[in-house]
């Protein structure tokens, strides 16, 4: 605008003043906020759908802290939502802020959410393409002009693009920052950057067209019409904060009559919307959302530090590598800036922009090392800032119970990812884990169970969280199985339970239920798992689902929860897998006869804590499993793989002598036994993650009979054993290879063990060494406290007696 329009501008009647930003812009933000100043409008008016008018107040709270976003989703279909997010950069956000604080009205003039949902249900019933996040263009808005949204890429041109390439820039972010970022607004020319975008958008539409889809005609036609309605309520003074793209069309002159033909018929959806928390990194391109902004961090530290911007980000970046142990001195900061703006000079650069001070400590702090640039690059250029809204935020009840549960069990939400250590056996981390657990039961992973350092017990748990905006759509989802985590988390596992088809998924729903602690839920689950269990006679089904049935067995123990019912299904399983398992061995390939070693393995660690308590009707279990161990290891139509796997397992439980586990491998590795069955066999016995390497260090026996066996296979045949024996023994710790090759190279017994018997290795003869033991028994009672024990106790026998 010119000096003269300005001066009409703040008249009654005329134009609204438009100001033409970029999203997410920095630099557009301070030139908002320098010509709402200057021109003291009545009515702001920003780009953004109307439900959420009722919602501004709010961004004047205390607890509202940006990075935030108005989510609104379709009632019925809380999946289906749309966000609008805002940086405490985002010039929207600070034309908000200056109307709340000048006690001017705030109102926004985009095409509502409740026409945007229902044009996006449309769309995706026709087939159309989506981001996958059910996110409107809007969401995604900021490529260009700040407005650009997903979609093909031959829908629209990049505004920005093409003035970069015009300008003889190869890269639009740094011709941004050199026009608009690193350009200061100076008295009486706070409207000059929008006059400039205004006129270059404008030459851009007219030599490209409009491009985009038809949803930006209504939008606009939407604006417009918002616009006139704001002019005859406050006789001009109106201010338009929207994408520079649109600015064009807004000054466009058309008729009432066609603007409102445009918005004619449009479908509609019950809509809810809402603020939520938003983060730095969904701001960012890397992370899979087009926001538009490849720094938020770089840009929030230009927003809020405009003087000496370089040196504090660099003083900044030497801090976060001080944290991280590297040696980083006020010598390097100073270095740093020097470079820093020697390279922008070279560059032809007003200031040094992120690619030089990026450079810059990569060369002075880093030493050349992209190693820890890329943690500078994380957590400084993007950041894990997370913002926070006021709990008086309208929610759905679901959210504010999460809430509530959050605040009493101090399980604050977070960008950064960390680790949570739980002790089941505490009241305050058994809340925690019960609520996580039902989270992920709804669909909210906000934390992943990770594996526990330090401890194997059940009663400890490790979880990986991390809070992502999106979570807060999940959550709303949620609210339709029910008003609190736990009704929701019931009514989700029963309609779970009844849609799912596999009997593992059935068993897993089981184990999930005592882990979240939903007794109402098991009996429904329980019943199903019944039924399912009942009718499939598939072995390796049964198989896969008993593991997780005695999990939850486990873990129904630590929490104190009845699992009776579970415990009869269970044995139950387990009779008909032992019934079922020789048969379903014969005459497998051998891709399925890894696969079901792999179920033996883990029936055989089910079995194992099972125990021997039976149940009602179904005997020993253990019992039962170690004589089906004992019938596939003596059937020859059973595959190698699975024959040596049982005798082993028969081996390590004590059911199987050393001599006997000797005699057969021996039988086995014999010449008439082909030598691909022998391998098969070997793998089995001590392949597969079991342990065996140790076995065969410790048993020169069972050594020298693999050695024996390999040493005595047929030239033609060997190329044919060596890729099986090759992948049992390279699965070994380095350790265990470099023992078992020194115990080759010197000679291990052979012949059944007899030089082993003679060699006089300590630890390697047939029979205990009762003296040797009787050595060790000391070091055992001190360790275990017995000889106090037993002095303690001599002590008071001698008192009473005396």
């Amino acid at each position: 605008m010119t000096g003269v329009e300005r001066a009409e501008g703040r008249g009654a009647g005329a134009g609204p003043l438009l100001l033409g930003v970029r999203h997410h812009g920095p630099g557009s933000a301070r030139a908002v906020r320098a010509a709402l100043e200057e021109a003291r409008p009545r009515v702001v008016l920003i780009e953004g759908p109307p439900e959420a008018d009722a919602l501004i107040p709010l961004a004047a709270d205390e607890e509202m802290r940006p990075p935030v976003a108005l989510l609104a989703h379709a009632v019925d279909e809380p999946g289906r939502s749309s966000f609008w997010p805002l940086a405490e950069f985002s010039p929207e956000w600070v034309a908000i802020r200056w109307a709340l604080a000048h006690d001017v009205p705030a109102r926004f003039i985009d095409l509502p959410a409740t026409h945007t949902l229902a044009w996006g249900r449309q769309e995706d019933a026709a087939g159309a393409d989506g981001d996958g996040d059910g996110d409107d263009d809007r969401a995604g808005e900021g490529e260009d002009d700040g407005d650009s949204g997903p979609g093909p890429a031959d829908l629209r041109i990049d505004p920005l693009g093409v003035l970069a390439e015009a300008a003889g820039y190869d890269d639009p972010e740094r011709w941004w920052e050199d026009v608009v970022e690193h350009r200061g607004v100076g008295k009486g020319d706070a409207l000059a950057p929008f006059t400039v975008l205004e006129e270059a958008m404008g030459a851009l539409r007219e030599t490209y067209g409009v491009g985009g889809p038809d949803r930006d005609l209504v939008r606009e036609a939407c604006m417009r019409l918002q616009m006139r309605a704001a002019q005859r309520e406050f006789e001009g003074g109106v201010a338009v904060v929207c994408g520079a793209w649109h600015v064009p069309a807004l000054r466009q002159k058309t008729t009432v009559a066609a603007d409102k033909a445009l918005l004619k018929g449009l479908p509609k959806v019950k809509t809810d919307m809402t603020w939520v928390p938003w983060t730095h990194r969904r701001l960012s391109r890397i992370s899979g959302y087009g926001a538009g902004i490849e720094s938020p961090g770089w840009y929030g530290h230009l927003f809020s530090a405009p003087d000496r911007p370089v040196e504090r980000w660099l003083t900044k970046v030497a801090g976060l590598l001080r944290a991280e142990d590297r040696i980083v001195s006020s010598a390097h900061v100073i270095e740093a800036v020097r470079l820093a703006e020697t390279l922008a000079a070279m560059r032809g650069r007003p200031l040094p922009g992120l690619s030089e001070t990026t450079d810059a400590v990569r060369a002075v702090m880093c030493e050349g090392s992209d190693v820890p640039l890329a943690l500078v690059h994380d957590r400084m250029v993007v950041g894990d800032v997370l913002g926070e809204v006021p709990p008086t935020a309208p929610a759905v009840p679901v959210q504010r119970d999460l809430a509530r549960l959050q605040r009493r069990l101090r399980l604050k939400p977070e960008a950064l990812e960390r680790e949570l250590e739980l002790d089941l056996r505490k009241e305050t981390d058994a809340g925690r884990s019960r609520l996580l657990h039902r989270l992920r039961l709804l669909g909210v992973a906000w934390g992943e169970p990770a594996a526990s350092r330090g401890s194997t017990g059940t009663f400890r748990e490790t979880w990986r969280l991390r809070w992502e905006p999106e979570l807060s759509v999940r959550v709303a989802e949620a609210g339709v199985w029910g008003t609190t985590v736990l009704s929701a988390a019931t009514a989700k596992a029963e309609a779970d339970g009844v849609a799912a088809q596999d009997l593992a998924d059935v068993t897993a729903l089981a184990e999930r239920c005592l882990l979240a602690e939903l007794p109402d839920a098991l009996p429904t689950v329980m019943r199903i798992l019944a039924d399912r269990a009942a009718l499939d006679t598939d072995v390796g089904h049964l198989a896969q689902a008993l593991p997780a049935l005695v999990r939850s067995l486990r873990y129904g123990d630590v929490r104190g929860t009845d699992t009776g019912a579970l415990g009869e299904v269970a044995a139950g399983l387990a009779a008909r897998v032992f019934v079922g398992l020789p048969p379903a061995c014969a005459a497998l390939d051998a891709d399925a006869a890894e696969e079901m070693r792999r179920h033996v393995d883990a029936v055989h660690g089910a079995v194992g804590l099972l125990g021997d308590a039976p149940a009602a009707g179904h005997g020993h279990v253990r019992g039962r499993w170690q004589s089906v161990l004992r019938v596939l290891s003596g059937r020859d139509t059973v595959p190698g793989v699975i024959r040596g796997r049982a005798v082993r397992l028969l081996l390590d439980d004590g059911e199987l002598a050393q001599d006997e586990a000797a005699l057969l491998m021996g039988l086995v590795l014999s010449p008439g036994t082909p030598p691909a069955d022998a391998a098969a066999w070997i793998e089995g016995f001590v392949g597969g993650g079991s342990g065996g390497g140790m076995l065969l260090v410790h048993d020169e026996r069972l050594l020298g009979l693999v050695d024996a066996w390999l040493t005595g296979v047929p030239a033609e045949a060997f190329t044919d054993v060596l890729p099986l024996l090759r992948r049992t023994f390279s699965a070994y710790e380095p350790g265990v290879r470099r023992t078992l090759g020194e115990l080759v190279r010197r000679g291990p017994g052979a012949g059944g063990g007899s030089a082993a018997a003679g060699s006089g290795i300590p630890g390697f003869a047939v029979e205990l060494d009762t003296v040797r033991a009787d050595a060790v028994l000391p070091v055992v009672r001190l360790l275990l406290g017995l000889d106090d024990v037993e002095e303690e106790t001599g002590n008071d026998l001698a008192g009473v007696t005396g």
